[in-house]
């Protein structure tokens, strides 16, 4: 089949009605442009990485074109559960948002015989399904360390950072969790795992963090020297763009916390049957979607040390810190520690 892909630029936005006001990253189009069946999907993830595995569900659907829009984890929220924007599907790396929304009532349930095969964990109400097991990593630069040793866990980089502050000031980076919705799931995971997380944040702040909204700039900035390290990005596109021998691509030892890539039927979908179809590809091939990630139907056996793997569970305890007043006290304790 032949497929077209259509990047949609700022002249797309201009002529786009205002209808919503979420701010949109980028949009794509993929699949023939008189096709009979349209899937509109929002995501998380950069187009760059899903367009492949667009392609690849519609190589038996010739009559399909997939409008696919790319937005921030709380732009995506504000659309859905604001504005009220009709979508097909919705997929997104921050698990508590996804679970808020289908909590909230804005999924419609799904089975199928592919999502009775994921684990336990890997689903929820049969409304919200994950698909990608994708760690947070630490990236650090190999002309940084030179000389150094490596570290291997938080303290490790606790004792470095520490010892060697000229080695980083001002050259490490991690995300801005006041707008970055999975930088904040990151955060709030991570502290509710250790203390540590806390110590780790006061010495980084010592030096000067550079603050982001997305792991991709946080790795290329590694890349070419301009950063030393940068702490909570997802691993996967760590992976994926990482030079290794410009870059270290670490996953604590002391523990990893693993966010999941989920994607959901929103209530208002007009394609519901296309949407479920799409799940079930994503759940069989949608690691492919986010090169260097693990698929959820795979055991452990990616990680060097299973004991120290800290899965993010679906379910009502994701909400607790997505309270007014739990994020304004987490924002305040965090701001204190990293901004000085």
């Amino acid at each position: 089949m032949r497929k077209l892909v259509f990047s949609i630029g700022l002249i797309f936005l201009a002529l786009a009605p205002a209808a919503h006001a979420f701010e949109v990253e980028e949009r794509i189009s993929v699949g023939p442009a008189d096709a009979r069946r349209v899937l509109r999907v929002i995501s998380t993830g950069d187009a760059e990485f899903f367009e492949p595995t667009l392609q690849d569900f519609l190589s038996d659907l010739p009559d399909v074109r997939i409008e696919y829009t790319v937005a921030s984890s709380g732009e995506m929220m504000k659309a859905l559960d604001q504005e009220g924007l009709n979508m097909d599907l919705a997929i997104s790396i921050a698990t508590d948002l996804q679970t808020k929304l289908v909590n909230d009532g804005q999924a419609q349930p799904y089975s199928s015989a592919t999502t009775e095969r994921l684990p336990v964990w890997a689903r929820w109400r049969e409304h919200l399904f994950a698909f990608t097991q994708e760690p947070a990593a630490v990236v650090l630069s190999r002309k940084a360390l030179d000389g150094l040793p490596l570290p291997e866990n938080r303290q490790d980089l606790i004792a470095l950072i520490r010892d060697h502050p000229e080695r980083f000031r001002n050259k490490i980076g991690t995300y801005d969790i006041r707008t970055s919705g999975l930088g904040y799931l990151y955060a709030t995971q991570d502290a509710r795992t250790s203390e540590t997380y806390w110590r780790l944040s006061e010495v980084i702040g010592s030096v000067g963090v550079r603050l982001y909204c997305c792991s991709s700039q946080m790795i290329d900035d590694v890349a070419s020297g301009e950063l030393a390290m940068v702490y909570n990005v997802l691993g996967s596109y760590a992976r994926e763009k990482s030079n290794t021998e410009d870059v270290i691509v670490l996953l604590p030892k002391d523990y990893t916390v693993v966010a999941l890539r989920t994607a959901f039927i929103p209530r208002g979908s007009q394609a519901p049957e296309l949407a479920g179809l799409m799940i079930d590809h994503l759940i069989a091939r949608g690691w492919q979607a986010a090169p260097g990630a693990f698929s959820v139907l795979d055991d452990d056996s990616w990680s060097d040390d299973t004991q120290a793997l800290r899965r993010i569970r679906m379910g009502p305890g994701l909400l607790v810190y997505l309270d007014a007043l739990k994020k304004a006290a987490f924002l305040r304790e965090w701001s204190s520690a990293v901004l000085r």
